[in-house]
């Protein structure tokens, strides 16, 4: 978003440090997706909390893609000749389409975590163990959208985005379906 926001390509490009303001704003997005996701997460089921999670983190992807780059009013830390404050700033709508995006990606990956271990009974340590290395998504999906950006543009660089979230959304409705009824759960590991 960095890239996209001081692109003098880009209606009304900003400065790197108002930018980079802009693109923090998605990180305490974050914080506050996940406080609400755990104060609600013993009432909400993880299958339910994932499909609304990544639905909405979707629709608000392709609404950035989609939508004109017209100027909206955003609450951000800005810096205006040197002074830092909070107030609002004028964005492209694609870049607050894509801020609230953090208000989802916060909560994915307890939901994703929880159904994947779901019904594995005394496999659950090994399998635990397993899944943590497939973090590693984590750093490869931007660098496979830093390499669609270099090819095709900013925006067209977030179908990598699209399918990653159309992904999570089929795990979440039908993917993460449980298999394993054979395994009794609640046994022990020892």
């Amino acid at each position: 978003m960095n890239y996209f926001l001081v692109d003098p390509n880009t209606p009304n490009p900003m400065n790197a440090t108002t930018a980079g303001f802009v693109a923090g704003t998605y990180w305490f997005l974050m914080l506050i997706g996940r406080l609400v996701g755990a104060s609600i997460g013993a009432k909400v089921s993880s299958k339910t909390m994932l499909t609304f999670a990544s639905g909405l983190g979707l629709v608000l992807v392709l609404l950035a893609m989609f939508m004109p780059a017209i100027q909206v009013s955003m609450p951000v830390l800005k810096s205006v000749a040197g002074v830092t404050s909070f107030g609002l700033l004028e964005v492209p709508i694609n870049a607050a389409f894509l801020v609230l995006v953090g208000l989802c990606t916060s909560i994915m990956w307890g939901g994703i975590f929880n159904l994947a271990v779901e019904g594995l009974g005394k496999y659950l340590a090994a399998a635990s163990g397993i899944f943590m290395v497939m973090v590693c998504g984590g750093g490869i999906l931007p660098a496979l959208q830093g390499w669609v950006a270099d090819i095709a543009g900013y925006m067209p660089s977030y179908w990598v985005i699209v399918a990653g979230l159309a992904y999570l959304l089929f795990y979440a409705l039908i993917g993460s379906k449980n298999v394993n009824t054979d395994i009794p759960v609640g046994t022990p590991v020892v």
